[in-house]
């Protein structure tokens, strides 16, 4: 028996933080696994672990309730696009 097929929006809310390293971390989404640096997003550094774990999804971007920070994805897709680094 074939499994449930899974919609876009479906497989996007499973994205996920797969590594954390000291110069930033990895998400993981459908459409790739993202480096994310803390060079580039320094509101990052510095937090605790568990709030960068915890974050939300809507659709393609995302966003961290405790720290007030959001990310679209195509910023993480095409970094060229987006220039300037996020400060605090």
């Amino acid at each position: 028996m074939p499994g449930k097929n899974i919609s876009p929006e479906d497989a996007l809310a499973r994205s996920q933080i797969t590594s954390i390293e000291h110069d930033g971390f990895w998400l993981l989404t459908e459409e790739g696994e993202f480096f994310v640096s803390f060079e580039r997003y320094p509101a990052f550094s510095g937090v605790k672990l568990t709030q960068i774990f915890h974050f939300e999804q809507d659709g393609n971007a995302f966003y961290w309730p405790e720290l007030d920070i959001d990310i679209e994805l195509d910023a993480l897709q095409h970094p060229e696009k987006y220039p300037l680094i996020i400060h605090d």
